[in-house]
């Protein structure tokens, strides 16, 4: 737990104090923030107060008294329902404004882990409560150098099976064989198992119309047969196998041929070129110094597909933050599910990923991009043109 740095942060934010909740675990980010590891799940709720300044409190119930004290500061113990109502306003006593895992309109949702009880008691205590999502991307959202040299690890290994699944797509279509989206899948996963990777689900291989779905994924049953002539998409994710170890999330498009539709080639350039403004967008303000929120990247992306009259088939945010969890807890490029007007700053890493999604395909081309101290980087491979199986 960093307390001197989340201190520090407080009151660049003009915040009193930061104020955690937890019962029955819902709330991950407590635990990854304060480095906690509880002897057992909690059955009663506990509190830990990090004030801008002086010493934190905990407060947790007197059959689990020890639930916290793994954490400094003082302990303060309740029973009754009453009595913790009490010993919250005295924690609390003297401040106006604390943060707390809670979003506006849940506009952040992995941020929204406390319940919309627990924020009206604090308030009925006379605090106001804003969202910790800054705090949030702060101290768990952005990378470590370590962090970063897991990250291209996985980088070289998951590049590498994605090109050797499109391989073993074109071999089979080349002679003849059938194969199947979800062979292909299979194929991946135990690519990921040889490499020592972990996925927490995935990949999507998906041809033609099930391409158009964002999230499809093939099962054991009615997975489609890739042919000749098919379009192909696979996005794939991964990470090391270590602890503290980061994903690698990707996105390539095939044509199963020598000589794809024109309408294909039209709606791959217009996904790559949405794909290059949002990059540039960042790496341009990585290199100025201007300050740039995700909502921005989201804006330059989908303004390039809106002047080629597509917008109106990319139906998903640009990018998400990329962390431990595939989906972490950074700023995402999104003005479209969301307005996410955190700012992208040195330490964070997110995927680029517009898409156009038509009845009959679909085409998302995905990178992900770092924030250095010194300016912006596509860390993987990045798609040029679409690739063209000879089968």
């Amino acid at each position: 737990m960093r307390l001197e740095a989340m201190q520090a942060a407080l009151r660049r934010q003009g915040l009193d104090g930061w104020l955690f909740f937890d019962h029955h675990r819902r709330d991950g980010l407590a635990y990854r923030i304060l480095g906690l590891e509880p002897p057992r799940t909690p059955t009663r709720r506990w509190y830990y107060y990090v004030p801008a300044a002086g010493e934190p409190v905990k407060l947790a119930h007197r059959i689990e008294a020890g639930m916290l004290d793994a954490l400094p500061g003082e302990k303060r113990l309740y029973a009754g329902w009453q009595e913790q109502e009490q010993r919250l306003k005295e924690v609390l006593a003297g401040a106006r404004c604390v943060a707390m895992q809670y979003s506006p309109k849940c506009a952040v949702p992995y941020v929204a882990m406390v319940d919309a009880g627990t924020v009206e008691l604090v308030r009925s205590l006379g605090v106001e409560v804003v969202s910790s999502a800054a705090l949030v991307q702060q101290f768990e959202a952005l990378w470590t150098p370590a962090q970063y040299a897991s990250h291209k690890r996985a980088q070289a290994k998951v590049d590498a099976i994605r090109a050797a699944a499109f391989r073993l797509a074109e071999e089979r279509l080349a002679a003849g064989a059938r194969v199947t989206e979800f062979e292909i899948k299979q194929f991946i996963l135990n690519a990921f198992e040889t490499e020592g990777l972990f996925t927490d689900h995935g990949p999507i291989v998906a041809v033609n119309a099930h391409a158009s779905d964002p999230h499809y994924e093939p099962q054991p049953e009615g997975s489609a047969e890739i042919r000749r002539c098919d379009l192909l998409l696979i996005d794939l994710w991964a990470k090391l196998r270590e602890p503290g170890a980061v994903y690698y999330d990707v996105t390539w498009t095939a044509f199963c041929g020598a000589a794809p539709p024109e309408r294909m080639l039209e709606v791959f350039a217009a996904v790559a070129g949405a794909r290059d403004a949002a990059v540039d967008r960042v790496i341009r303000a990585a290199e100025s110094g201007e300050p740039l929120c995700g909502y921005q990247v989201d804006d330059a992306a989908r303004g390039y597909l809106r002047g080629r009259g597509l917008a109106d088939f990319f139906i998903h945010r640009t990018g998400h933050s990329i962390g431990e969890d595939v989906h972490g807890t950074g700023a995402n490029m999104d003005n479209f599910e969301t307005h996410d007007d955190r700012p992208i700053v040195p330490g964070l890493c997110f995927s680029v990923e517009p898409g156009v999604y038509l009845p009959e395909f679909g085409i998302r081309s995905e990178v992900n991009v770092y924030r250095s101290e010194t300016g912006a980087e596509v860390t993987g491979e990045i798609q040029r043109q679409l690739l063209r199986l000879a089968v």
